[in-house]
């Protein structure tokens, strides 16, 4: 059975009672940081960033901790190898393959898109971490992705393997308990730094993170509304999605939280020309916060949640004064790709 965490909190209780397995792979607590220069620039509630971006190392990001309780899991059941999926710079197949490799156990990704003379970011770890890469055009990966799944898992039973099946981003029951779990830590965050926010944005991709963090602050006792600033699809696909991984997180563990009171909120509008494709604005924007405050988001998904949080505070969605917290998410690896959209950093000045 994998290890209790060793995690210094004082709020674990929620998680004792209901003991799912997990293992302690992230690094964790990720700090809590206060972005002072932008805060003052846009003159209404303070802005604050949870750095999961520095969950640890090239493991950076959200997905660790939806991976704790997903590949414990895996182990839990007797399985030698993991299949995943995702685009071809995804994060979440990026850590899964690092983690199985610190694990010893077998990672298979099947990828949306064609293979790449030269691997770059995201992808060029995958290959690096030794994981074994099936490549689908985007047609066939959204047309048939469970079958492809299922049938890469019984070719490895054939084989004599026992695989488990980790669905995109880690976002069904297993993984909600990671950003549940998160929430314990920023409960200790507000009160270490005495603020009290009343919003938190994370971006949504494949709405497990935003799942979490909706019971979490339930289950916590944060008096806060969790946003999701989706970055593909639209509001009503995140908002059904969302409600289907409460669902059958409540059925699998029996919580007792009442999902009829939690709030799924959605922030539409950000999504551009479609998954992993920004706007101009979008890059500007990563440049920006860059230079400003040190921080670096990314193309695909921060970078997008990050403008529609700025964009919406200049709206008054978030009221005037307080405080807001910002889900960095993690994604640096998925700004090398794309790298030409920064030419205009290159421009010599007048």
């Amino acid at each position: 059975m994998p290890d209790e965490p060793q995690q210094n909190t004082a709020h674990l209780d929620f998680l004792r009672s209901h003991n799912p397995p997990r293992l302690h792979l992230a690094q964790l607590p990720t700090p809590l940081q206060y972005l002072s220069r932008l805060s003052e620039r846009f003159n209404g509630p303070k802005i604050w960033v949870k750095r999961d971006d520095l969950s640890g190392s090239v493991l950076s990001g959200n997905k660790i901790r939806k991976l704790e309780f997903n590949l414990a899991q895996a182990l839990t059941e007797g399985c030698d190898t993991v299949i995943t999926c995702g685009g071809l710079q995804s994060n979440h197949c990026r850590a899964t393959a690092l983690l199985c490799a610190q694990l010893g156990l077998k990672c298979h990704l099947l990828l949306r898109g064609e293979q790449a003379a030269s691997a770059d970011g995201n992808l060029l770890l995958d290959q690096l971490a030794g994981a074994e890469i099936s490549y689908y055009s985007a047609a066939q990966f959204q047309r048939e992705l469970n079958a492809l799944l299922i049938a890469c898992q019984q070719s490895y039973a054939v084989a004599g393997n026992k695989a488990f099946i980790i669905p995109t981003g880690a976002s069904d029951a297993i993984g909600v308990w990671g950003y549940v779990q998160a929430c314990a830590e920023l409960k200790q965050d507000f009160a270490r730094s005495g603020i009290d926010p009343k919003h938190i944005i994370c971006a949504t991709g494949s709405g497990g993170t935003q799942a979490g963090l909706t019971a979490g602050v339930s289950a916590y006792g944060i008096d806060a509304q969790v946003w999701g600033v989706n970055v593909c699809d639209d509001e009503a696909w995140f908002v059904n999605k969302v409600n289907k991984d409460l669902r059958d997180w409540e059925d699998r563990y029996q919580t007792g939280i009442n999902l009829d009171s939690l709030s799924v909120k959605v922030i539409d509008g950000y999504v551009g020309p479609g998954y992993a494709q920004a706007d101009a604005e979008i890059f500007k924007c990563i440049a920006d916060v860059a230079a400003t405050e040190g921080l670096v988001l990314d193309p695909v998904y921060t970078g997008k949640a990050f403008y529609g949080m700025l964009d919406q505070l200049q709206q008054g969605r978030f009221g005037t004064t307080g405080d807001i917290v910002f889900m960095h998410t993690g994604g640096v690896y998925g700004l090398f790709p794309q790298r030409g959209h920064f030419e205009f950093l290159n421009k010599p000045s007048a």
